[in-house]
Order: C-alpha cells, then structure tokens, then sequence
C-alpha cells in the first residue's frame, strides 16, 4: 500500500528494516506489538515534524535514548516539541527511544544500532555504568556527539549535561523539610527509582548531609531500586514498611508517588511534609489533592533546547557557556501550580 512517507523514511526513523516497516503497514502476521508500536510512533513523529522539514537549512538527526518511566517519558517528548519551535530555519528530527526499564546489555545494543546508523546527536537519561560510559567514548571517536539530561555520566567523554543541579535540589528538599517538621527527631523515607541513576544518588548525598547537619538524630528509612513502577516500588516499600512506627517526611527522587502513597495509608503512616520531583502529569493530580506538599521541578525545554543547540552549532557551548547546565530549580506548591 502506499503511504504518505516512504517506507524508507519510516524505518529509518523507527530504527527497523524496509522489509519489516512495510509488513507492519500491509498488516500482515508475525509482527510483534512493540514492533508495531515503534511504527506507530515512527509515523506519528514524522508527521509532527513534516512542517519543520520543510524550512530551509540543514537536516540534523538527534536521537533521545532514556530509561524511564512512561509518565517522564511523554514529558521529555512534550519538551522536546516545545524546544523545537525555536528552529524555524533548521530541519531537526528527533527520534524517540524510551524504555521503562533497561538492561546494561539492552543498553549497548541500543548504542551500537545507533552508531552503525549514524546520528547528529545522541541525548541520553540512563544509567552510570563503567560499560556505557566506554560506549560513549566509542561513539565520540565515530564522531557522534553524546549529552546526558536530567542524570550525568561523569568520567565520560559526552559534551555536555542538561538538567538540575541534583546536588543543590537534595539540599532544597532537606531544607523545606526541616522547616515543616517540629524539633522531635524525625523518621524520613527516601525513595529511589535506582541507585545507578547518578542523578538521584546526589540527591539522595546531598540531602541525607544537609538533614544530618540539621538534625543529627534524624533516622532514614531508604527505598531504592523501583525504577518507579508501581509494583517493583510497592513490593519494596511492603518490605521497609512492616514494622515501621512512624514517617514524618517523604523525599521522593524517583516518581511513583502514587504508590508510595497508597503503601503509606496501606500501613497507616501520615507523613507530615511529602517532596517530590518533576511537575509530571500524576504530580500535578497529588499536588491539586493537597496529598504531596512540593514539588521540585527545572524547565525540561529550556535544558532540550541548549542541548540541540549545542548539537546543530559545536560552537555553540563556546558562546553561550551552556555546556554544562544547571537549570533553575523551581518550588511548586499546591497554591502555584
């Protein structure tokens, strides 16, 4: 059948073969749904860039890899479309890969596929590992620039990290904690979605220094390893919860704070002050109900429109000092958001 995009153009954005793009839009059998689905989205993002592709100027491929959750995931997206507009006169296509959990091996063979099939750019949420920072260098010397958003990979050869400074949000949060809380000693959870998030592992430093400075006998009850899925952090959190007395505050670095919150009633815990990060769509719900108190949060835009910046013009890092962001981090409360 034919389409409104060459089957060529298709596989080249969904990452696939000619042969199994073209059986996915004839709908013939032995296609598996996650197959049909990268299609889908192929499809779907070349129609939402088919007017910027149309402007004069240079075509530039950026490829977005991250391990995340679905709810981060379509916020990366949605601040990808927003950082686009500001390029009428260049031709940027931004490919999509996103997983809500990723092996190192699964990793890497993402990395490969996308060196052997070339890219401008290569923007990545994963986790720090000795193995994938190597795949970076293995990338820069096939002359594919690598940036890291939201989570560094310090020690490897990327051009550059856009996000927060995690470091600086672990001592907001610690902060706006202390300040809720009487002067008894407090127990406070922390959760993480996975400790080989760096991102989330400074955070986590910064703030258990900062409250430890504050209040010395404040005891800690940690969560990690998630991934902030619902029945990964709930199964953990069971665990930690069953004999716990009390949590007076909640720092929440990874998401499912549904869960979270649900496993807390489900063992009658009230927590007197509950921060989060990222003003995702299941935040701004909690938030509006007045069951998590603040939520720390830097524009996703701003940071994916430095980075393909940086991609389309290597002189840009040189001119704007951009190379290594540190975005405002901003409070969110029930009353401003």
């Amino acid at each position: 059948m034919t389409h409104r995009f060459p089957i060529k153009e298709i596989a080249r954005q969904a990452g696939l073969g000619t042969a199994t793009v073209d059986r996915v839009l004839n709908n013939r059998p032995n296609v598996s749904p996650q197959t049909r689905k990268r299609v889908e989205m192929a499809v779907q993002e070349l129609t939402a860039q088919e007017a910027q592709l149309a402007a004069r100027g240079r075509r530039v491929f950026i490829d977005v890899l991250a391990e995340a959750p679905t709810r981060f995931s379509r916020e990366i997206r949605l601040a990808a479309e927003t950082a686009l507009r500001s390029f009428p006169t260049a031709a940027i296509r931004v490919r999509f890969q996103f997983h809500e959990v990723m092996s190192e091996a699964e990793t890497l063979s993402a990395l490969s596929r996308l060196k052997k099939r070339g890219s401008d750019g290569i923007c990545l949420k994963l986790r720090d590992t000795p193995a994938i920072r190597d795949m970076i260098e293995t990338l820069a010397n096939a002359n594919i620039p690598v940036f890291t958003l939201v989570t560094d990979l310090p020690g490897s050869v990327r051009k550059g990290y856009f996000g927060l400074d995690n470091a600086k949000a672990g001592r907001i949060a610690a902060y706006l904690i202390t300040q809720s809380l009487h002067k008894q000693p407090a127990t406070i959870l922390t959760s993480r979605s996975q400790d080989s998030f760096r991102g989330e592992s400074e955070r986590f430093v910064a703030f258990r220094d900062q409250i430890t400075a504050l209040r010395p006998q404040t005891r800690f009850i940690n969560a990690s390893g998630g991934a902030g899925m619902t029945a990964a952090t709930g199964k953990a959190l069971d665990a930690l919860l069953s004999d716990c007395r009390e949590v007076t505050a909640v720092y929440s670095m990874g998401g499912g704070n549904s869960t979270i919150l649900r496993k807390l009633a489900e063992h009658r815990l009230q927590p007197t002050v509950y921060v989060a990060h990222d003003l995702d769509r299941e935040n701004r719900y909690l938030l509006a109900q007045g069951t998590i108190n603040y939520v720390l949060t830097h524009d996703l835009s701003q940071d994916l429109l430095h980075l393909f910046s940086m991609a389309c013009d290597p002189m840009y890092a040189e001119i704007s000092g951009e190379a290594k962001g540190s975005s405002a981090i901003n409070i969110i409360t029930p009353y401003n958001l």
